[in-house]
């Protein structure tokens, strides 16, 4: 198996006539954390919409663990443990809190659906499984109090908080975290921080596009910097904060 969880060679994409990723090449270790970061518009959840093929891209490889994903549906791509969320969170209306934790295991049900109908012992036994399963995880990141609410009555930030945990209850192997800071206050980030360091420790990799520099620069492993759908600049946090291309592009004046 190929050390690289994610390997991209010369992805580009255009809608009509503007090029929104140009030629991106771009190499993810395994176990490590990758941040995206980059001007409103350089094209970062499009990177993220090409590798999960919700956009079909119009040039280049896309290889997961080794293997060519590009042109497998996104579900087939799920299934492989790439896993991602989006920059709004997408929680699951007339579902309490650990509900929505539990849907993110659907990918992994192992008992049939007419054995869940007819409430069988295996089934059963699956759902106290992934209720604890889901209850670990929410008390993890400050939930749990708040498992038997509606989901859709939880603050923003909690709502995001939510989609992470989601995430990680679908065994992720690969998990793109599309801003999933944002909404959140100084002490929900470090949290976030906190718990983006163990996924890594953990063994899954991540790649997480965030504008919170703080974040970004206490936790990832690498920075790729993106500019008008192009890689501008990639290396360690330090490198990226020094480097005048990257000044230039993302923060510009205020340097």
């Amino acid at each position: 198996m190929s050390d690289a969880a994610l390997a991209i060679q010369g992805l580009s994409k255009s809608f009509g006539g503007v090029r929104a990723i140009a030629d991106v090449s771009l190499t993810v270790p395994r176990g490590s954390l990758t941040a995206v970061i980059g001007p409103n518009g350089a094209g970062k959840t499009t990177l993220f919409n090409l590798v999960t093929n919700l956009y079909v891209a119009d040039s280049g490889a896309i290889d997961f663990e080794g293997r060519s994903i590009r042109g497998r549906s996104p579900g087939a791509i799920a299934r492989l443990g790439l896993i991602r969320t989006f920059q709004s969170a997408r929680i699951f209306p007339g579902m309490t809190t650990r509900e929505n934790v539990i849907a993110g295991a659907h990918m992994h049900l192992r008992v049939s659906t007419w054995q869940h109908m007819l409430w069988l012992k295996r089934a059963r036994r699956e759902e106290a499984a992934l209720a604890a399963k889901a209850d670990r995880l929410l008390e993890l990141v400050g939930l749990a109090p708040l498992r038997d609410v509606a989901a859709t009555d939880l603050a923003m930030g909690a709502q995001k908080m939510l989609e992470v945990v989601r995430a990680l209850m679908a065994e992720p192997r690969l998990l793109l975290l599309d801003e999933p800071a944002a909404g959140l206050n100084d002490a929900e980030t470090a949290e976030l921080a906190k718990l983006l360091r163990a996924i890594r420790d953990s063994g899954v990799t991540v790649i997480v596009v965030e504008h919170n520099m703080s974040l970004v620069m206490g936790v990832a492993d690498q920075v790729v910097v993106l500019d008008a759908g192009s890689i501008v600049a990639s290396g360690s946090p330090r490198a990226i904060q020094q480097d005048k291309r990257v000044i230039a592009a993302y923060v510009g004046a205020e340097a």
